[in-house]
């Protein structure tokens, strides 16, 4: 046999999307790129390892106990150059980060210049809903998770890095001014909410149960950019996290309704399990974070 490393990533990727067009994207490859290398690579095994039904790719046994090798090999390889780099005295390994949704806009910036300074180290970052975020690290999947609601299940330390503030949101439409009644935005209009699980519907809901409102109209979408572009298109209010639709209210696109009760303030904390051991290149990001958090703040927000 004589299969490379990159026919074992391009063939792991595969079997991780289910799709030769996705794994290509991923992979930031052509999708005739990646389908040559997965003909070489089958060509080297008696047993199929994919079975082409339709336009749908699927992984056969065989080639997922392929898969399972290819995945400890890679992960060998990654170890032999993280001890290299090591004994450089470079910081090296796999950073694993889980945050939810509305993260996206606040942990590239505590990340950019920790990843760039120590190229030896690898992120993998999983963008997701609190409740996923919250298993991932129930299940020590990651070594630190960002959210704005804490869990209350989990024994857990903490490390704060940014004020939340949510407001009432609008688009741009009709003109709000004046403080009003929270109800009365929504006799023609609905509140847009998050789905279930995700922070800033709790958050929501916390705000409307303890001012004892009532919304009749409600509407629910399953990502902050989905309640964004539904807000914009003028189908209902919903109150967001300021720092996900700053540009679209520097532009005018939209605004803040002032409603009484309103902003909610939370905080963005870096989380981890209580007594985890931590990785050194977790560490390392930990020692970071301490040191430069405020600067960050400063800088870039």
């Amino acid at each position: 046999m004589n299969y490379t490393l990159n026919q074992l990533q391009i063939f792991l990727k595969i079997t991780e999307t289910s799709s030769i067009t996705l794994a290509a994207e991923a992979l930031f490859l052509t999708q005739p790129a990646v389908s040559i290398q997965l003909k070489n690579f089958q060509q080297q095994f008696e047993l199929p390892l994919t079975e082409l039904i339709g336009r749908r790719i699927f992984i056969t046994d065989f080639g997922k106990e392929i898969a399972e090798s290819a995945a400890r090999i890679i992960e060998q390889v990654y170890e032999i150059n993280y001890k290299s780099a090591a004994h450089k005295g470079e910081i090296t390994g796999k950073l694993k980060i889980s945050i939810v949704s509305t993260g996206k806009y606040v942990m590239p910036y505590f990340l950019s210049k920790f990843i760039r300074s120590n190229p030896g180290v690898e992120l993998v970052m999983d963008v997701t809903n609190k409740e996923r975020v919250i298993q991932s690290l129930e299940k020590n999947e990651v070594d630190f998770s960002l959210v704005s609601v804490l869990p209350e299940s989990l024994n857990i330390e903490k490390l704060d890095l940014l004020e939340n503030e949510l407001y009432l949101i609008g688009n741009s439409e009709k003109k709000h001014k004046k403080r009003l009644k929270f109800e009365e935005l929504f006799l023609d209009l609905p509140l847009i909410f998050r789905e279930k699980g995700s922070g800033t519907r709790q958050t929501m809901e916390k705000f409307l149960k303890s001012h004892k409102l009532s919304v009749l109209k409600k509407m629910e979408l399953t990502s902050n950019e989905a309640v964004k572009q539904a807000v914009l298109a003028g189908l209902g209010y919903s109150i967001m996290p300021l720092i996900g639709v700053q540009r679209e209210l520097d532009s005018g696109e939209m605004q803040i309704v002032p409603v009484k009760g309103l902003p909610i303030k939370t905080m963005w904390s870096l989380i981890w399990l209580k007594g985890k051991k931590h990785s050194s290149v977790a560490k390392a990001f930990l020692k970071y974070l301490e040191k430069e958090k405020e600067n960050i703040v400063k800088e870039m927000f």
